[in-house]
């Protein structure tokens, strides 16, 4: 998502740190010109506004997730170290790197929010200073306060990791896994992903059929497919290990000469105001979602009860309860 000016951005930020719940519903207005539905949401990214403000804010688990630092970890006890990436270094600031010790290709990325990348397929050729003014600028961006996402909001870390080749030695095919309570659904693959080359975005399903769940997609010519890579099948089983606690997640990784490495896990994909969705599957990707319990605290319980039975309650043994919206 593009922030166009700084006072754009400093509006969300305010915004969002005063009322998160007036946030995403005015945010919700302006992409998609109709009021967002918190009682009853339908849609996926209705949906993923809701887990916003109920489910992901305070859980500990999707911090640690969102964080693509921490999330290896997860990860590892997930019993799937063998598909992190190499982690060549780590950096509190983009002064930290030491240029000269990085091997001849490598990606440098920040552990929170989306973006802010710099992919280094020469050392030889890049440009250090704009490098560093890209992750610098990154670096200041609080990535929680501009969709009203709680789980950006993490100690920054810089990380290095190692390239992962492709065949014509471009950045590599990104496989995004939907998973819905579990279970990978679709995978939207991003072709030709590049500064240079327009990218190409397709839906496919575990039996390799394309899917009509976006435009481009939709304007594909009958019979259209692409070639099945090696170790798709085993990216599906990656990402229903990882997607298990979580009612709804895109698991995302990358795939080199056959073998499986995971790239991030991804709560909120376009901030949950994904345009490149057709309207038909947000309601399709909104039905496959059930929604978690929504934690109510005592003292909310207590109001509640007050308000409605018009008598005070004092007994502070009484367990908090869960309810939905």
């Amino acid at each position: 998502m593009q922030i166009r000016s700084k006072t754009n951005l400093w509006f969300r930020y305010l915004l969002c740190s005063l009322s998160p719940a007036l946030a995403v519903k005015l945010l919700y207005y302006y992409y998609f010109h109709k009021k967002l539905n918190l009682k009853q949401p339908v849609t996926l990214d209705e949906k993923i506004q809701w887990m916003k403000l109920y489910y992901y804010k305070d859980n500990p688990l999707v911090y640690q997730c969102a964080d693509k630092y921490r999330v290896r970890e997860y990860v590892r006890e997930c019993g799937l170290e063998h598909i992190l990436n190499e982690l060549t270094a780590t950096y509190k600031s983009p002064e930290d790197i030491n240029w000269d010790v990085l091997p001849d290709r490598f990606v440098l990325k920040w552990n929170f929010g989306c973006g802010g990348n710099v992919i280094c397929f020469d050392k030889k050729q890049i440009d250090k200073a704009k490098a560093m003014r890209e992750l610098k600028e990154f670096q200041r961006i609080k990535a929680h306060l501009i969709c009203a996402e709680p789980q950006y909001k993490m100690e920054k870390l810089l990380l290095c990791e190692r390239f992962i080749e492709s065949e014509d030695g471009a950045a590599p095919t990104d496989y995004k896994f939907y998973c819905f309570n579990g279970e990978a659904k679709y995978v939207l693959c991003c072709y030709n992903r590049s500064e240079t080359r327009k990218p190409a975005f397709y839906f496919f399903d575990k039996n390799w059929q394309l899917q009509r769940f976006n435009q481009m997609g939709k304007d594909a010519p009958d019979n259209f497919t692409m070639p099945k890579p090696d170790g798709i099948d085993e990216a599906f089983r990656c990402a229903e290990i990882l997607s298990k606690p979580f009612p709804f997640v895109r698991a995302d990784f990358y795939i080199e000469n056959g073998k499986v490495y995971f790239g991030e896990l991804t709560f909120t994909p376009g901030g949950g105001f994904d345009l490149g969705r057709l309207p038909s599957t947000q309601k399709l990707f909104g039905n496959m979602l059930t929604l978690p319990q929504k934690k109510i605290t005592i003292c909310t319980y207590f109001i509640f009860v007050t308000i409605s039975a018009g008598q005070k309650f004092t007994d502070t043994s009484i367990k908090p309860l869960t309810k939905r919206e």
